[in-house]
């Protein structure tokens, strides 16, 4: 189904697929992450801190794909809810960093089971998932660094 001549044919555009597939994404790891009461973007943070302790609020919010201030915001809320710890003062500039607690773990560990099977059915279509995971790491790698290297 054509918008045109000059448009996009939504039925087959790979952006708008990727978009379709990761509005789909989000909604079914909501659905499993509800009950934990947690949402899609702190079990993320939950996630980077255990891969990655130590991280500053802004390189969350990096890997998160949320601001600088929604992830301050997130990050007290996770702290008074004994889900990480940070210190009460910068050892150096203004960078706290963060730590999963035993509860933020044991939090994690519920909802990465969850999160895991909503993947395995997302992926459950596919003969080659290896073959998958490269060609979308391609097409990320191509836009953060649109210049071809040598041939």
């Amino acid at each position: 189904m054509s918008q045109g001549r000059d448009g996009i044919d939504l039925e087959v555009s790979v952006g708008y697929l990727l978009k379709e597939a990761a509005t789909a994404l989000r909604l079914a790891m909501e659905e499993v992450l509800r009950p934990l009461d947690l949402t899609v973007t702190r079990y993320s943070c939950l996630e980077l801190l255990s891969q990655r302790p130590g991280l500053s609020n802004s390189e969350l919010a990096r890997g998160a794909f949320v601001t600088r201030q929604s992830m301050n915001v997130l990050l007290r809320t996770m702290e008074a809810d004994g889900e990480v710890v940070r210190p009460d003062q910068a050892a150096v500039g203004k960078v706290l960093p963060a730590r999963l607690t035993p509860a933020g773990a044991a939090k994690l560990a519920r909802a990465s089971a969850a999160v895991r099977e909503v993947e395995q059915r997302m992926l459950s279509g596919l003969d080659d998932v290896d073959e998958a995971r490269r060609m979308l790491r391609a097409m990320v790698d191509a836009l953060i660094d649109p210049e071809p290297g040598p041939s």
